[in-house]
């Protein structure tokens, strides 16, 4: 969340960059935020004065003893008990000024960085890189019409997918429901074969893998933005009271909540492979038919803890890493920077990675990296002890997706098709074992 001290000293900047960010009641929600500050500092003064003068009260009773003065003592004794009963009610009233104002933060979305593009929608976003030659860098996604061309041969991966009989949904919505599909022979072996080149990856890259619950408890929920943002996105565990993860970054990056850093030993770097869990698959049409969306699926996730005077270097390395997985892939791709309006509730700057699907002739999202500046951390009170002068700093946040596995296996599917069935890329023929996705399942 956003820190006091942001709200209070740049209160303009903040209004204007939460206006960016296309949140309507930016004033109104900042204004509050000073104004249930204001309550809490003032009973927090009216508490200290409180104390201070009980605790003097309670250093004459002593003395009045000794002097014989019994009445005084007693009188004294009296103001103490008073001052105690006013003691407990402010301390019950700070409590719920806390409260409250800690409430009102986490409903206030980050703030974007000052070169985050103005633009309102996924339509405003800028295209920063495609590897692509004919397409014109810079330009925003609403005027982007250059694409791979569609020979109208080509099939959607759903329909490959039962013609190799590869991935079943019908069987998945039988019993699961819509967004829960079956996986067989070929294709099973194939997502084992991206899940593994992900995490080899990551590892060569530095990062240490970690295999977290699937499950977590509201304090993580809390502590990296998805609860109350996106509560009902998320399938929650009535009796334990405990959330599915919608994303691996929830439980790894909550491995540093209360946590004090050393500066030595940041940028930490974590990844970890986990199925995700979320409740958005609910329209219909191309959009969101087969892989395209989905309830349950597989991602790699990539997080980092750093300082705030490296975490942009950070943002660099992680882009630069998932383009690279997609290049191997050997995928038609491209980088967007995306607008205030179309960034998510945490983060501050994020890049989306989109490949091309041919058959469904649209790009289909498969990464987000995001840098979330202090406002996870603030949240999580993640911090570092900084080496110059010991203080205890706030730490920047990162995580991306490298990668989800779904549409990197649509646009597998849909852009490799064959005679002989799909052609497998090869820097993952190593890890399957195979060169083609068919129906020779028993290969």
């Amino acid at each position: 969340m956003l820190t006091l001290k942001q709200i209070t000293e740049e209160t303009e900047r903040v209004v204007r960059a939460l206006e960016k960010k296309y949140f309507s009641e930016a004033r109104e929600a900042v204004q509050r935020a000073i104004d249930l500050d204001k309550v809490r500092r003032e009973t927090q003064t009216k508490l200290d004065a409180t104390l201070a003068e009980s605790k003097k009260f309670a250093a004459q009773i002593g003395a009045l003893m000794k002097q014989g003065l019994k009445a005084e003592a007693e009188e004294a004794k009296a103001e103490v008990a008073k001052l105690k009963e006013l003691t407990a009610e402010l301390q019950t009233k700070m409590k719920e000024a806390e409260e409250l104002l800690n409430r009102h933060l986490w409903t206030i979305p980050n703030i974007p960085y000052d070169h985050v593009p103005e633009g309102a929608a996924a339509e405003d976003n800028v295209v920063v890189k495609s590897n692509l030659r004919e397409c014109k860098e810079g330009d925003t996604v609403g005027n982007w019409t250059t694409v791979p061309e569609n020979s109208g041969a080509l099939l959607p991966h759903w329909e490959l997918a039962k013609k190799y009989n590869l991935i079943d949904f019908d069987l998945g919505a039988k019993v699961t429901g819509a967004g829960f599909p079956f996986y067989i022979g070929k294709m099973a072996r194939f997502q084992r074969a991206l899940e593994a080149f992900f995490l080899d990856e990551a590892r060569k890259s530095g990062y240490l893998e970690v295999q977290p619950p699937l499950v977590v408890n509201q304090a993580s929920g809390y502590g990296t933005g998805q609860l109350p943002d996106k509560e009902g996105q998320m399938y929650h565990c009535d009796l334990d009271d405990l959330y599915l993860i919608p994303t691996a970054e929830v439980p790894v990056t909550n491995i540093f909540r209360d946590v004090i850093l050393d500066e030595k030993d940041l940028p930490i770097k974590r990844c970890a492979y986990s199925p995700c869990f979320r409740r958005e698959a609910g329209a219909y049409g191309k959009d969101v038919r087969g892989l395209n969306r989905l309830h349950e699926f597989d991602k790699v996730e990539i997080v980092r803890i750093d300082t705030p005077e490296h975490s942009a270097e950070s943002h660099k390395e992680m882009l630069a890493h998932v383009e690279g997985l997609l290049q191997k892939l050997e995928l038609p791709y491209r980088i967007l920077l995306l607008c205030g309006g179309d960034q998510s509730f945490t983060s501050a700057i994020c890049y989306d990675f989109e490949v091309y699907s041919a058959a469904q002739d649209r790009w289909l999202e498969v990464s987000s990296v995001s840098n979330f500046d202090s406002y996870q951390a603030n949240r999580l009170k993640c911090r570092y002890r900084r080496a110059s002068d010991k203080k205890t700093v706030l730490c920047h946040t990162l995580n991306g997706s490298a990668l989800a596995l779904p549409r990197i296996v649509a646009a597998i599917m849909e852009n490799n098709q064959t005679p002989e069935g799909i052609r497998v890329p090869k820097v993952l023929v190593p890890y399957c074992g195979f060169e083609y996705l068919d129906d020779n399942n028993f290969e």
